[in-house]
């Protein structure tokens, strides 16, 4: 007869002592896992991998309390269950992204870039030619002043006044819409004069 603490030697005196020690046990174990899984498929999981487990000790002569040993498992299965619970995996990230999102703009993102592209040439528009062409080749060639001065022959001074003049122009007419009109009646009220 087997009794606790005994070297189990074959596969039917483990069925036994399992019998014995841990079935009584299934009950009391799902309840507790109940209370701590949200799905009830997670409880049956859990349960069948503790059978699993002991199924695979050849030795049950170390456990001297086999409910603290069974619910030492489950709580272990439990814990590692919650772990990969939280962890999201990149695979399944990946494939959501690969359902919608393209490397070509959307038609929205191409209509507000365009948008945008009109509203800045139209406020480097407002500014006089010599500003304009030294706003163009300090902003957008990346020319650094002296090159602007010497291929405009004018001072790197006249440069540094007129980019930082048309640079604050440009961003005043694109972050205020009504700084546009009142240049325009600004300039109609000199003309007429």
């Amino acid at each position: 007869m087997l009794s606790r603490g005994v070297f189990v030697t074959t596969r039917e005196e483990l069925a036994d002592w399992v019998g014995r020690e841990i079935l009584p046990l299934e009950r009391e174990l799902r309840s507790w896992l109940r209370r701590r899984v949200a799905a009830p498929s997670d409880v049956e999981d859990i349960v069948q991998e503790c059978y699993c487990r002991l199924a695979r000790i050849d030795d049950v002569s170390h456990i001297t309390q086999p409910r603290a040993y069974l619910y030492a498992v489950a709580r272990n299965l439990l814990q590692n269950q919650l772990k990969a619970a939280r962890v999201v995996k990149l695979e399944a990230i990946a494939e959501l992204d690969t359902g919608w999102r393209s490397d070509e703009p959307s038609p929205e993102d191409v209509v507000m870039a365009r948008s945008e592209l009109a509203r800045v040439q139209a406020a480097i528009a407002t500014l006089s030619a010599r500003a304009r062409s030294i706003f163009v080749m300090r902003r957008i060639d990346g020319m650094s002043q002296r090159e602007i001065a010497e291929a405009m022959g004018v001072s790197e001074a006249v440069v540094e006044n007129d980019a930082s003049r048309s640079l604050r122009a440009v961003l005043r007419l694109l972050t205020d819409p009504d700084a546009g009109a009142e240049r325009d009646v600004q300039r109609g009220k000199r003309r007429n004069a």
